[in-house]
């Protein structure tokens, strides 16, 4: 069956997924708009908007599934970029396109004292998703080997085992019936530069700028090198990373909204059979 003209020109899912091997960041454009089925900006909106009714249908066969099979499947979307990559705007425009009640959200700040007292995966296992639900991570168990290891926050020889451990964890996750879907946001240093000083010249924007993005952005060589380590070392069969173009919001809004498509799609769910006599139950209702 052809696909719909709203649809990924071709499978996202495959565009964007990062390949095996050494993963340099240079070598994507982070302007371009691969698979996108569209013109441009101009027709996005109505793109993105399209994507709603199947979406609905497939995060509900989802969520129904959960209420009949105690290992019915979930899916977490993990969001990681730098500074005004998006992570926020994602999830208003993209993630915004279903139903909120079934969704869990969760943004990964500086780890509280509780938190530093645990194992650093202890708080990102609190906030999975249960079955049946659609979970996005706003930053996430990454955020161990990115500010952790730019800022030197434990050894090298603390930060450099975890990437074999966040592969276990994830491949964990992915057997016992998860979902996962990971993108990196890829904004270009130009275009995180335009987006600050736009905060910075619109009131409106200002509660979003904190001083401290410009002294992670005097990290940039740092950023880019530990998160083409997470990309190249984190890259599994079971969790493999997509890399999404961000300087284009329109185009960053509507693939992942794509993805999660694709990714909902791939699950193959059809509607759970009733665990009751169907006919039983309409004679009864129209006999009162």
């Amino acid at each position: 069956m052809a696909k719909k003209k709203h649809h990924s020109t071709k499978p996202l899912d495959k565009l964007l997924r990062v390949p095996d091997g050494p993963v340099r960041l240079a070598d994507h454009d982070s302007a371009a708009t691969p698979g996108y089925p569209g013109k441009g900006k101009q027709d996005a909106p109505a793109l993105t908007a399209a994507l709603v009714p199947e979406l609905s249908d497939l995060q509900e066969r989802l969520y129904a599934n959960s209420k009949f099979d105690a290992e019915a499947p979930n899916v977490l979307l993990i969001l990681q970029g730098l500074d005004t990559a998006g992570k926020g705007g994602v999830i208003r425009h993209a993630i915004g396109l279903v139903d909120p009640q079934g969704v869990k959200i969760h943004a990964f700040k500086t780890p509280s004292a509780e938190e530093r007292k645990h194992h650093y995966l202890w708080r990102v296992r609190k906030a999975l998703p249960e079955r049946g639900i659609i979970g996005i991570f706003d930053r996430s168990q990454y955020e161990d080997v990115l500010v952790v290891r730019v800022d030197s926050l434990v050894g090298e020889d603390v930060w450099s085992q975890r990437y074999a451990e966040i592969n276990e964890f994830e491949a964990e996750l992915a057997a016992a019936g998860t979902k996962i879907i990971k993108c990196m946001l890829h904004v270009s240093q130009d275009e995180q530069a335009k987006r600050l000083e736009a905060r910075l010249l619109d009131r409106t924007k200002h509660w979003k700028y904190n001083p401290s993005d410009l002294d992670t952005r005097a990290k940039w060589p740092a950023y880019q090198e530990a998160y083409e380590a997470a990309l190249t070392l984190c890259n599994t069969a079971a969790a493999p990373w997509h890399i999404v173009p961000s300087d284009r919001k329109w185009y960053r809004n509507w693939a992942v909204a794509e993805l999660l498509r694709e990714a909902l799609a791939s699950l193959n769910l059809e509607w759970p059979k009733a665990t009751y006599d169907v006919s039983a139950e309409l004679e009864r209702l129209r006999g009162m």
